[in-house]
């Protein structure tokens, strides 16, 4: 998972994301935050566009005032479908919403998990603390376990690139049906 956590003022008390599913109209928006966001892959426009045609349902965008400040892309592995993968996040560094990208990436993943996902998924630099403590929270909380491997070598992915380690977050627990009825 390609991500960047939120920095930025303190949240005014008036300002309420709006979780989502992007359209394909939104792939261009999602396009320009990832081209300047230091630090993600940035793709072609054409990849989030399609993106967000093909594996819309696995992804969620965040918006304030019906502004995209954050988005999520992810998908269901076709070779294991109750696993989910976190491709790719970001949230605005002027949102100004406390703790908005570990909400959108709770909501996406747990999402999933209401749809009969076991395991999520997302590749993590080691120098990427913050992310890391958010997979660990997240797998804390739903009483599953982390482990982690490296997927793909820095020397498959070219020159300055990392180490793509892999992250599997379950099995996870269910939910119970109380906790179900307040995140709907």
């Amino acid at each position: 998972m390609t991500t960047a956590l939120e920095s930025g003022p303190q949240a005014s008390p008036r300002k309420k994301a709006v979780f989502r599913t992007p359209r394909p109209e939104d792939g261009f928006a999602v396009w320009e935050m990832v081209k300047n966001t230091p630090g993600l892959d940035t793709n072609s426009p054409y990849s989030y566009v399609l993106w967000f045609r093909d594996f819309a349902d696995c992804s969620l965008l965040a918006t304030v005032d019906d502004e995209i400040v954050g988005f999520l892309t992810g998908y269901r592995r076709p070779d294991e479908p109750d696993t989910y993968f976190v491709w790719q996040t970001a949230v605005s560094p002027r949102h100004g919403i406390p703790f908005l990208g570990v909400k959108l990436f709770e909501a996406a993943a747990d999402r999933q998990r209401d749809r009969g996902a076991r395991y999520v998924e997302a590749t993590v630099s080691a120098e990427n603390k913050a992310i890391l403590m958010v997979l660990r929270q997240y797998a804390r909380k739903r009483s599953a376990e982390v482990t982690d491997r490296v997927l793909f070598p820095a020397d498959w992915l070219g020159d300055g690139h990392h180490d793509e380690v892999l992250h599997r977050i379950g099995p996870l627990a269910d939910v119970p049906s109380k906790q179900k009825e307040n995140t709907e």
